[in-house]
């Protein structure tokens, strides 16, 4: 979940790719400096070596669902 009017750290991950599926509200994405904006019951597909982040511009909480594969676990580099 992601409280209104906040966003995550611009970064990449070196192997992992990752699907966000929102389940509330709408998630506003960038992606290599391009935004894409992915309403309730859509997914958006992250391929490894991407720079992206997540941004909730609305005035509600964003919930999502997030898959990763493989792990991100130590393949996170901020940016």
């Amino acid at each position: 979940m992601m409280p209104a009017g906040t966003s995550e750290q611009l970064h990449y991950h070196q192997q992992s790719q990752q699907f966000f599926f929102i389940l509330a509200g709408t998630a506003t994405f960038d992606i290599e400096g391009k935004q894409i904006e992915v309403c309730v019951h859509e997914g958006l597909e992250v391929q490894a070596g991407q720079k992206h982040r997540i941004i909730n511009k609305g005035h509600s909480n964003l919930e999502f669902i997030l898959c990763s594969q493989p792990s991100i676990l130590n393949d996170r580099i901020n940016i």
